[in-house]
Parts: C-alpha cells; structure tokens; sequence
C-alpha cells in the first residue's frame, strides 16, 4: 500500500468515525508541501474534495462558544466553515462579528444564505480561502474543526498572528503535545479543546 494510499483512507476513515468536514481538503493539502489555491483563481470542485463536509451538531457549536466565552466584542474567525453556522449562532445569539472561510464554494454560498435568513449579514462574512493563507490578525477567537494534521500546520501561524489572550476552540481533534489544551469539554461523545495564547506561545514563534 502507497503512502498517498494510505493517508487518503485515513482521512475517509477519520471522516467517517468522528463527523469530519467542514474543510474541504485538495489533494495534496495535507502534506507538508501543499500549495495554496488562489481563491479567485481556482476554486474548488467536488472532485478535488478529499473529505466528505458533515457539519458540527449546534449542541456542540452551543459548548465551543460558551467555552471561548464569546461576546459582542469579539471577532469570530472560524476556518472551514462550511455551512457557516458558527459564526452566525455567534452573531445572532452572542452579538459577535465573525468571518468563515473554507475551500468550498459551495459551503460558502450556504453560509451567506444562512446569514441572510439569521438576519446577521451585517455581522459576518463568509469567503473561499486557503486556511494558510487566510489573515488571522483581527481574531480574538478562532474556531476549528479540521484534522489533527492540519490543526498541527496551522498551530504556527496561530501564534504568529493572534494576539495574546486570543482564544482557539476545536472541535475534535487538539494540537499535539507541543501545545497540550488549557480546557476540555464533552458533548454527547465529542471532545473540544481549548487554548489561549500567551506570551509563551509569541515566543515560540519567533524562535
């Protein structure tokens, strides 16, 4: 059995086992040397899609939020998210502003009608985007729900551009030993993680 083989069933494995999704994965995405999609350019087809979306339960969207103590003065940045329903539970039940930003054109056209009918299209923006090229700087939150390597190469980026005492809530899967989670919660089986950043972590970035 090949490597590509067998990470490609891992995927569809984990998928199917833990209701992973909401980031539409190229071929390639989970490597260490993918590359990025513009997304004006290239966007997204159902055949380059290697996991199947299945959203997050709203129970378990309720719990990651009340975890990250979301409010009106926040900025919701959620990455691969699909039908967009984080970040309008967030805006129309918390009041936060919030943007989601998956792969999937598809995914986002759902987001944006969700929003209109929550009445929140003030609030949020929904845009197709590579996650490791998205601009993370204005989060005070950051809500995932991906898989374990892409919350792995996205961890860097995390601490380069949140700002100390920004919150990151995953739903699933955490961050690997290097960043062991401040809180766990469980909802009906599910794990989510939560961190804060710290000094600790701004520095670890530029070392």
């Amino acid at each position: 059995m090949t490597t590509e083989t067998s990470r490609r069933k891992l995927l569809l494995l984990g998928a199917a086992t833990t209701g992973l999704g909401l980031l539409p994965l190229r071929p390639g995405l989970a490597q260490s040397d993918a590359t990025a999609t513009a997304p004006d350019t290239a966007p997204a087809t159902a055949a380059r899609l290697d996991v199947p979306y299945v959203p997050t339960p709203q129970e378990v969207v309720d719990r990651m939020l009340a975890l990250a103590r979301v409010g009106k003065n926040d900025v919701l940045i959620d990455l691969g998210c699909g039908d967009g329903r984080i970040v309008v539970t967030a805006a129309k039940q918390l009041g936060a502003r919030g943007t989601g930003i998956d792969l999937d054109p598809i995914r986002i056209a759902e987001a944006k009608e969700n929003a209109r009918k929550a009445g929140v299209e003030d609030q949020v923006s929904f845009q197709v985007g590579d996650l490791f090229e998205a601009d993370l700087s204005a989060a005070s939150v950051v809500t995932l729900y991906l898989l374990p390597t892409i919350n792995t190469r996205l961890r860097p980026r995390l601490w380069q551009q949140l700002k100390v005492g920004s919150r990151v809530v995953s739903h699933a899967f955490d961050m690997g030993p290097e960043w062991p989670p401040e809180k766990t919660a469980s909802v009906d089986g599910r794990s989510i993680y939560y961190w804060t950043i710290t000094q600790v972590q701004k520095r670890k970035a530029k070392a």
